[in-house]
């Protein structure tokens, strides 16, 4: 598995849905179920196949008026390499 690239597209796996039961924010998934909330959701939401990772980051940086891109373009990358491997999100 790697690290995403500015031209990478994420997006849910194949198999892996919100939860339409629940208010909360679950991620059903063939080997579970994952509750996200915060950032962790936003990032997620975002991931939709057309965004871009560089798109992606841009919008959290506006989203949070931050200035500190290499610590969310770090952040984000990690986590959905982290998302990657356990198969939620594909790049």
């Amino acid at each position: 598995m790697s690290l995403p690239t500015d031209s990478t597209q994420p997006r849910l796996a194949s198999g892996c849905r919100w939860s339409s039961n629940t208010d909360d924010a679950v991620l059903v998934f063939p080997e579970g179920a994952l509750r996200l909330q915060g950032t962790g959701k936003k990032i997620v939401q975002l991931c939709d196949g057309q965004r871009t990772f560089a798109q992606i980051v841009a919008e959290l940086e506006a989203s949070y008026n931050s200035s500190n891109s290499d610590e969310i373009r770090n952040d984000v990358a990690g986590f959905l390499e982290q998302l990657q491997q356990k198969r939620i999100v594909d790049y």
